[in-house]
């Protein structure tokens, strides 16, 4: 009998080895690092229980953030949906609230991300078509349309402009007569890595950061149940980068959001009270699982001992996940749902608040109505069936998860360091350096794909040669030309007078160092457009322009 694990290795698992050798794999998490035939005590010689984990609710977080965790409360099943007008986005709600779902999470078009009305000839052929079409309070008045905003929360990936939605969402409130204090969501606004990943930017970092501490006062003040910003490592996971690069890059933008708060003249535990995280969920499973305990465990340590936080509730890393969307395939599309099972219950054995399942066409479209509800049912089966929200972090104390917990934690902590040596995340992204390590890992897990040292089921190995038709959902091909007449006839409705007057009214604050969310919700309330909203920001603030990096 083998007294210790080097000694199994080498007299037992070696000799094993030489009799039935391993499979041609990885063995490797994302980062690349290899993982070990198996863990045991001496992996966790020096490891401390109440320093690595504590108890739930408690610091630092490791094992949740709530002391009941999913015996009290369930996480948020909050399907992502959006597209065509606000009136068909309205009527997918309804019905996805009609089916189980307890949270709403909006897509908007790509004009609505980048500040152009629905009817500028510079979006022609993009309305509606991967997102929800919003230029007016008269849209977001559709879009809300018998949705009690007062009980349901709302989630919407918006941002460059996610000032001028959030200022939409609270005049449609308002027009509701909703108490301010009452409405709960969370709006992503998450610039950096929009200059960093995903390239919806319209202003200049600091013109944007402006916006977002303005949001960040403002809500504070009139909006406390509302999350101003949703620090998201979502769509740098998506463009390749590393479970450990996801946390690292997310992180040093918190931290850099924190410092131009704080720069504003806000105080951490109050705005970071109000922040969460959003995070991509990938297929290698234990790795997901450790990914989120890390990042909550290094948060807690950055609010408690870069900020001096005394504050729990901004210690705690409260967190939204999306299960991959790059790792769903368009062919054998039917897998896509036991990769969309297995990322998902990651997510909850790893303390997720909130949990979004991808559909199984979404490779190829915009869900139909019967993926979607699948992928709800996803949700329902994980929470109702399997008893994995029974008990709390139910993998804690396992050899692997905590050794694999720890090494993620070294890898981002790594990161970090060299990001803040190079002056923080914003520099660094100045510099191109987020850019180009998701491009190299993006380029790495390529070639390993094609080099088939990764497989992937039905594209690089159990492969059909004739996969069956799959149904897809198809967007009104005329959504963009009944937008044009939708604005025609908005605008022949509006007092051009009252428009203009608050219109000249947000382009002096904007030049002031005064808080912008009363201005915006003034113009929206005027009926003034996303457009021309827009429009004032571009002429006082000008628009960046990629650094691009080779």
């Amino acid at each position: 009998m083998s007294n210790n694990k080097k000694q199994w290795l080498k007299e037992v698992y070696e000799k094993a080895k030489d009799k039935f050798s391993e499979r041609k794999s990885l063995f490797a998490i994302s980062s690349g690092s290899k993982v070990e035939p198996i863990y045991g005590p001496e992996d966790l010689a020096s490891w401390q229980y109440h320093e690595k984990l504590g108890y739930p609710g408690e610091y630092p977080f490791t094992r949740g953030t709530q002391s009941t965790m999913y015996r009290g409360r369930l996480w948020t099943m909050r399907q992502y949906a959006g597209f065509g007008d606000a009136a068909e986005s309205n009527e997918r709600f309804k019905y996805l609230l009609s089916q189980g779902q307890n949270g709403l999470s909006v897509a908007f078009d790509l004009p609505t991300q980048i500040g152009y009305d629905s009817d500028d000839n510079i979006v022609e052929g993009e309305v509606g078509k991967v997102g929800v079409a919003i230029s007016s309070l008269a849209d977001m008045e559709a879009l809300t349309k018998d949705l009690p905003l007062d009980q349901v929360t709302t989630s919407m990936t918006i941002n460059a402009t996610g000032g001028m939605l959030l200022a939409l969402y609270v005049a449609a409130a308002k027009k509701q007569g909703v108490s301010l204090e009452k409405i709960g969501g969370t709006i992503q606004n998450d610039i950096l890595k929009e200059y960093i990943a995903r390239g919806t930017y319209i202003f200049p970092p600091d013109q944007s950061l402006r916006l977002l501490t303005d949001q960040m006062s403002w809500c504070f003040k009139n909006a406390p149940k509302f999350n101003t910003i949703s620090i998201s490592g979502y769509h740098m996971r998506e463009a390749g980068c590393t479970a450990s690069q996801e946390v690292a890059f997310t992180l040093a933008n918190a931290i850099q959001y924190s410092d131009a708060a704080i720069a504003a003249g806000l105080k951490f535990d109050e705005f970071a009270s109000q922040f969460s995280f959003f995070w991509a969920c990938h297929s290698i499973f234990f790795e997901e699982v450790a990914k989120f305990r890390a990042a909550k465990r290094i948060w807690a340590r950055i609010a408690k001992e870069r900020y001096k936080s005394q504050s729990p509730r901004a210690q705690m890393l409260r967190f939204h996940t999306q299960t991959g969307g790059a790792t769903l395939t368009a062919q054998q599309v039917d897998n896509n749902v036991v990769r969309t099972a297995y990322q998902g219950l990651s997510a909850v054995l790893g303390g997720t608040q909130s949990l979004h399942t991808n559909s199984k066409d979404e490779a190829l479209a915009i869900p139909t109505e019967e993926s979607a509800q699948l992928a709800l049912r996803t949700q329902q089966v994980l929470a109702y069936e399997t008893g994995i929200a029974d008990v709390i972090d139910p993998l804690a104390g396992s050899y692997y998860i905590e050794s694999l917990t720890d090494r993620l934690e070294e890898e981002i902590n790594a990161y970090l360091n060299k990001i803040d040596d190079m002056g923080g995340a914003l520099s660094g992204i100045a510099q191109g350096y987020q850019q180009r390590e998701i491009q190299e890992s993006a380029y790495i897990m390529q070639k390993q794909i094609e080099e088939k040292s990764k497989v992937v089921v039905g594209v690089n190995d159990f492969i059909n040669e004739n996969d069956p038709p799959v149904k897809v959902f198809r967007v009104d091909p005329s959504i963009g030309k009944k937008r044009i007449q939708q604005m025609a006839k908005f605008r022949g409705s509006r007092d051009i007078n009252i428009v203009t007057k608050s219109l000249n009214q947000l382009k002096k604050a904007a030049a002031s160092s005064d808080n912008l969310m009363p201005y915006l919700i003034d113009a929206f309330e005027s009926y003034a457009t996303i457009g021309e909203v827009c429009t004032v920001l571009r002429d006082e603030w000008g628009e960046y322009k990629e650094n691009v990096t080779l």
